[in-house]
C-alpha cells in the first residue's frame, strides 16, 4: 500500500512542482507523512493502518525529487553534487535509525517518533527560499508539468527511461537479496540466523557510504556517468559474492550486505543525473517520479524472481534477474549525455 502510494505520489507531487513551485511540495509532503505515521500509532484495525501507510507513502513520495530539484537550481552547477550527496545522504540514515528504534521500542512508539521527527524537520525548512530558476517561469504562459509530454517525443521518452533504468541494480539488491536475506542465508548454509531487519540495516549504511563516496567522486573528477559506471560494476561484483558465498558466518553474511549498500550507493548521483537532464519546466516532474517509479520495479522484479524461482532456484533466479538488471542499466547509461556542469538554467520545447 506504501508503495502504491510512493508510486502515485511521486506523479502528483512531481507535477505539482512544476506548476505550483518546489516549496509548496516540500511542505505539503512533509506534512502529509508525519501526520500519516503519527496516526499509524494508534490504528485499532489493518484497513485503517493500511490507508495510513498509502498516504505516507503518497507524502513520502515528494520529499525527495523536490529537495533535489531545489538544491540543483539555486546552487552554483559546479557545485550542486556536492549538495545533492549531503541530501540523499542524510536522508538514508533515516533507515538506520527506525531499525534502532523499531528494535528498542514497541511499534507504536516508533510511529509516533517518526511522526515527531518528520514535524521537526517541518520547523526546520520553514526559511527556505523558492528556486529563482522556477520564479522566472512561474507566471509564463508555457507548458508546465505535463507529464504525457514525457512520453510524445522519441528524444524525452528515451531521456525519462534510461533515467529510470539505471536505478534497477539498486532495487534489485534492496527488494530481493536484502529483503529476503534470511531466506538466502539457509540456502547459502550461513552459520546462524540472518535478520532482514539487521541485513537492512548494514545495507543502508553501507549506502551512506556509497552515497558520499559516489557523490563526492563524481565533483572531484566532474563526471557523474563514470562514477555511475563504476559503482554499477562493483554492484555486479557484489551480487556474485552474495550469491555464491557458502558456509559463511553471520557477520561475513552482514559484511556482504553492507558492501552491496556501498555499491548501490550511487542514488544521490543516480537522482541527481535526473535533475540534470531536463528542463525547468518539467524537472521537478522527472526528478520525482524516477526515484519512485524505480523503486516501483520492484513490483516487476520480483514477480520475475518467483516465477524463475522453480525452474532455476532461487540462487540462479536472483543472478539471472540481477545480471539482466546490471546489463540494461549499463547501456542506459550509455545512452545519457554527461551532466556535470550543466546550465539547468533552460526551458524543454514542449
Amino acid at each position: 500500500m506504501q508503495m502504491a502510494g510512493m508510486l502515485l505520489g511521486g506523479i502528483i507531487w512531481g507535477i505539482w512542482g512544476d506548476k505550483k513551485g518546489r516549496l509548496s511540495v516540500l511542505f505539503g509532503s512533509i506534512t502529509l507523512y508525519s501526520i500519516s505515521n503519527f496516526a499509524n500509532a494508534f490504528v485499532a484495525s489493518t484497513d485503517v493502518y493500511a490507508l495510513l501507510r498509502f498516504l505516507a507513502g503518497i507524502g513520502l513520495a515528494g520529499e525527495l525529487g523536490a529537495a533535489v530539484t531545489l538544491i540543483s537550481e539555486t546552487m552554483p552547477k559546479e557545485l550542486r553534487g556536492y549538495g545533492t550527496t549531503i541530501v540523499a545522504s542524510v536522508g538514508v540514515t533515516g533507515a538506520v535509525a527506525a531499525f534502532i528504534v523499531g528494535d528498542l521500542f514497541s511499534w507504536q512508539t516508533a510511529y509516533i517518533v517518526g511522526g515527531i521527527l518528520g514535524f521537526l524537520l517541518l520547523i526546520l525548512r520553514i526559511r527556505m527560499f523558492e528556486s529563482g530558476m522556477y520564479k522566472k517561469i512561474e507566471k509564463e504562459n508555457i507548458s508546465k508539468g505535463n507529464f504525457l509530454k514525457l512520453f510524445t517525443s522519441k528524444d524525452r521518452f528515451l531521456r525519462y527511461i534510461n533515467c529510470i533504468a539505471i536505478g534497477l541494480p539498486i532495487w534489485f539488491v534492496v527488494g530481493v537479496l536484502i529483503t529476503l536475506s534470511p531466506e538466502f542465508g539457509k540456502i547459502l548454509n550461513v552459520q546462524g540466523n540472518i535478520i532482514a531487519g539487521k541485513s537492512v540495516m548494514f545495507t543502508y549504511i553501507g549506502l551512506i557510504g556509497g552515497d558520499l563516496a559516489s557523490g563526492l567522486l563524481s565533483q572531484l573528477l566532474k563526471s557523474r556517468k563514470k562514477i555511475v559506471m563504476v559503482f554499477i560494476v562493483l554492484t555486479a561484483l557484489f551480487i556474485a559474492a552474495y550469491l555464491f558465498s557458502n558456509k559463511v558466518s553471520t557477520a561475513y553474511f552482514y559484511i556482504l550486505c553492507l558492501l552491496l549498500g556501498f555499491s548501490i550507493g550511487y542514488w544521490a548521483v543516480f537522482v541527481t543525473i535526473a535533475s540534470e537532464q531536463f528542463g525547468t519546466n518539467l524537472r521537478s516532474t522527472v526528478t520525482t517520479t524516477v526515484p519512485n517509479f524505480i523503486r516501483g520495479s520492484v513490483v516487476p522484479i520480483t514477480v520475475l524472481f518467483e516465477l524463475l524461482r522453480g525452474p532455476l532456484g532461487m540462487i540462479y533466479s536472483a543472478f539471472t534477474i540481477g545480471f539482466i538488471c546490471i546489463i540494461i542499466a549499463l547501456i542506459s547509461l550509455n545512452k545519457l549525455k554527461e551532466s556535470y556542469g550543466k546550465d539547468l538554467n533552460y526551458i524543454e520545447q514542449i
